[in-house]
């Protein structure tokens, strides 16, 4: 059984053995087993959160499901501090910034 198998709501009550955790501990706990388990480096779990947030939203999910899905009630609180642009979005600002840059 692996460690990603286990994660249950329950996990979100505080770990006694880890208090420096708060109230997260549990799951920030288990959070950890599951990224050693699988080789992946540790992020912590509020910017894995937005980049969750943020990659479903650049591939069309709409704003109230994000808000929804976030447990937001405004979907500008999901927008303005979990779902960041899409890097290629920047790309013609970073290019018109050159030009501008260039001609100086």
């Amino acid at each position: 059984m692996t460690e990603s198998s286990k994660v249950d709501l329950v996990d979100l009550r505080r770990h006694r053995k880890a208090p420096q955790f708060g109230q997260a501990g549990s799951m920030a706990v288990r959070y950890g087993k599951i990224m050693d388990e699988n080789g992946l480096r540790r992020v912590r779990l509020y910017d894995a959160r937005a980049s969750c947030l943020t990659y479903v939203a650049n591939n069309g999910v709409p704003d109230h499901l994000l808000a929804m899905w976030a447990g937001h009630t405004n979907v500008k609180t999901t927008k303005k501090w979990y779902v960041k642009p899409d890097v290629a979005d920047l790309l013609p600002a970073a290019e018109a910034w050159g030009g501008l840059a260039g001609h100086v």
